[in-house]
C-alpha cells in the first residue's frame, strides 16, 4: 500500500511519541477506570491535545491517540451508544491532528490511530496473555467496527499495537483489509516470544504478505528484549520495524507502583535502527525527555 506516510518511512527513521498515560498523569489527571486514558476524550479532551504537543514539541513525527482502549463494548458499559462511542474515536484522531498544528513544526507530523488488543478493552491485564476463549472469526469481528471508525477519521497509519497473540494478529490482518488506510502490527513480547508463547518468527510471518501492513515490530515490553525482535521482524518480514519499548521499570501490581531502573537509552536507540527499525518511540513510563534523546540520536541517521 503506498502512503504519504509509508513514502516518509522509506527516506529514514521517524520517532514516535512516548507514553500519553503516564504524562497526562504527570499533568495530575486520574486514569484508574476502564477506559484509561480513553476517558479523557469524553470529559477533558483538551488534556489529550496537550500531551499529544508535549511530545510534538519534544522532537517526534508521530502521535499515537488515546483510543487505545476505546472500543464500542467498553463506552456502552458507561452508557455511551454506537454513534458517541464512534465520534469519540474520530475525536482521538482530530485532537492529535490539533496538537500537530499547535507545533508548527518546519517538518511533516503524523497521527497514528491506537487500536488496542480485546484484552485492553477487558481492562484486567490480559493484553499481556492473549488467549481469550474467542476464535479468530469473533477476535476479526470485535475489530472492525472500531478500525473503520478509526479510519472514516483519516489518520495516517493504524497502530494495530500491544498485540499479545498471533491469533489476535491474524484477526487484526483480516480486518484491516480494505479500509483504505496503513497500518502497523506491533506485538508485546516476553524474550523472544509473544506474550501468549508463540515464537516471533513464526508471529511476524504473516505480517509479509499482507499489503495494508507497512511496519512491523514491538511495543509494549522491556527494552532489553527489543533488539532481537527487531532484528526477527526485518528478517522475517522485509518491511520496516517498529520498536516503542517501556522504560525498562517493573510494575509491581500488590504496591501499585513502579520498580527498578530505567534501561531505555540512547545507545539502544541506534542499535535498532541499526538493526532495521524506522519507526521509534518509546511506551509505558517513557516521557518527553526521553524522546527528546530518541530525537538527538536519530538525528542524521
Amino acid at each position: 500500500m503506498t502512503s504519504a506516510f509509508a513514502d516518509a518511512l522509506a527516506t529514514g527513521p521517524l520517532v514516535l511519541d512516548g507514553g500519553l498515560s503516564n504524562q497526562l498523569e504527570a499533568a495530575g489527571h486520574d486514569l484508574g477506570d476502564g477506559l484509561w486514558s480513553a476517558r479523557l476524550l469524553a470529559e477533558e479532551p483538551e488534556a489529550i491535545t496537550a500531551a499529544h504537543l508535549a511530545y510534538f514539541e519534544a522532537g517526534a513525527d508521530v502521535a499515537i491517540t488515546s483510543t487505545y482502549q476505546a472500543t464500542f463494548e467498553g463506552f456502552a458499559w458507561r452508557g455511551i451508544g454506537p454513534k458517541r462511542a464512534a465520534g469519540l474515536l474520530a475525536l482521538g484522531v482530530e485532537l492529535a491532528r490539533e496538537a500537530a498544528r499547535r507545533a508548527g513544526r518546519d517538518r511533516p507530523l503524523w497521527v497514528a490511530a491506537s487500536a488496542g488488543p480485546y484484552g485492553a478493552m477487558l481492562a484486567d491485564g490480559s493484553e499481556y496473555r492473549g488467549r481469550y476463549g474467542l476464535t479468530v472469526a469473533e477476535l476479526e469481528r470485535f475489530h472492525r467496527p472500531r478500525l473503520e471508525a478509526l479510519a472514516a477519521a483519516r489518520p495516517d497509519v493504524l497502530a494495530l499495537e500491544t498485540v499479545p497473540d498471533a491469533d489476535e494478529a491474524a484477526a487484526l490482518l483480516r480486518a484491516v483489509r480494505g479500509l483504505g488506510v496503513p497500518a502497523w502490527l506491533s506485538y508485546t513480547v516476553a524474550g523472544g516470544r509473544t506474550r501468549a508463547g508463540q515464537p516471533l518468527e513464526e508471529a511476524f510471518a504473516p505480517a509479509a504478505d499482507a499489503d495494508e501492513v507497512i511496519a512491523v515490530g514491538v511495543n509494549c515490553c522491556d527494552p532489553r528484549d527489543a533488539a532481537a525482535a527487531v532484528g526477527t521482524a526485518a528478517r522475517v518480514t522485509g518491511k520496516p520495524v517498529v520498536v516503542y519499548p517501556n522504560s525498562g521499570e517493573t510494575w509491581d501490581a500488590a504496591a501499585r507502583g513502579w520498580t527498578g531502573a530505567a534501561t531505555f537509552t540512547p545507545e539502544a536507540v541506534r542499535g535498532w535502527h541499526d538493526a532495521g527499525a524506522r519507526l521509534i518511540g518509546g511506551c509505558c513510563r517513557v516521557g518527553p525527555e526521553t524522546i527528546r534523546s530518541v530525537a538527538a540520536a536519530l538525528a542524521g541517521a
